[in-house]
């Protein structure tokens, strides 16, 4: 299956409060693995950038006056995401951010069912927290140090390794995958391993102890057929 993992920077926290699009990133994965394809964009937001959002993401008004609008990428933009899935971290706000551009746009919205909210998913498997993107990538060992500010891209790139482990995904899998040989089409079972193997969850003394049950019930059995033969 295919699915989009997004990220967007922006002026601001209110789309329909004067607050534009400045950036956005997209990763494909295809069956839960990245298949290096992205989609990213730097965007002239027509404003003055607040202290508030250079502060989070370093993007300046000079930096962003000769980048295109989002009208000029709208196309491409639906074209890379098609009818996939859309993954988010805090999924509403940058779909909101989205969609106001394309309504400015004239052009049909993304429809909120095609939302995968990573930071909802978080929520739930660790109601403890906490669950930003910087402490998700600490508790799944996700090397962040790139991410000294906020990026569409990076954030994007990040999210999908979250994602795959938050959904287990990054689990071992077998897949079929055609392979052209000459004239003759042969399938070959492909495996996808972890990157590092997960650590044994069953203790020394816990395989002793099966060992020497294992035993006695062998001893068992010996003396069984004695009796029966007797």
């Amino acid at each position: 299956m295919r699915e989009i993992v997004f990220d967007t920077e922006t002026t601001g926290l209110d789309p329909y409060q004067g607050d534009r699009l400045v950036e956005i990133g997209c990763v494909e994965l295809l069956n839960g693995f990245p298949t290096g394809n992205s989609f990213h964009r730097y965007l002239n937001p027509e404003r003055e950038m607040p202290d508030g959002a250079f502060k989070v993401h370093g993007l300046s008004t000079e930096f962003l006056r000769d980048k295109p609008v989002f009208a000029d990428v709208c196309d491409e933009f639906l074209a890379f995401v098609g009818d996939a899935p859309l993954i988010a971290h805090n999924a509403m706000f940058d779909l909101g951010f989205i969609n106001a551009e394309l309504e400015r746009c004239k052009k049909a919205l993304l429809q909120r069912e095609r939302l995968v909210d990573t930071l909802m998913l978080a929520r739930r498997r660790y109601p403890a927290g906490p669950n930003s993107l910087d402490h998700l990538c600490m508790r799944f060992s996700i090397d962040a140090s790139r991410r000294t500010k906020h990026g569409a891209l990076l954030d994007a790139e990040l999210l999908a390794e979250v994602y795959v482990e938050l959904t287990g995904k990054r689990q071992s899998s077998f897949g079929l995958i055609d392979v052209q040989v000459g004239a003759t089409q042969h399938v070959v079972l492909a495996v996808r391993l972890r990157p590092a193997p997960l650590a044994p969850r069953v203790t020394e003394a816990e395989r002793a102890a099966h060992r020497a049950f294992v035993a006695t019930l062998g001893e068992k059995a010996i003396w069984q057929d004695y009796w029966a033969a007797a």
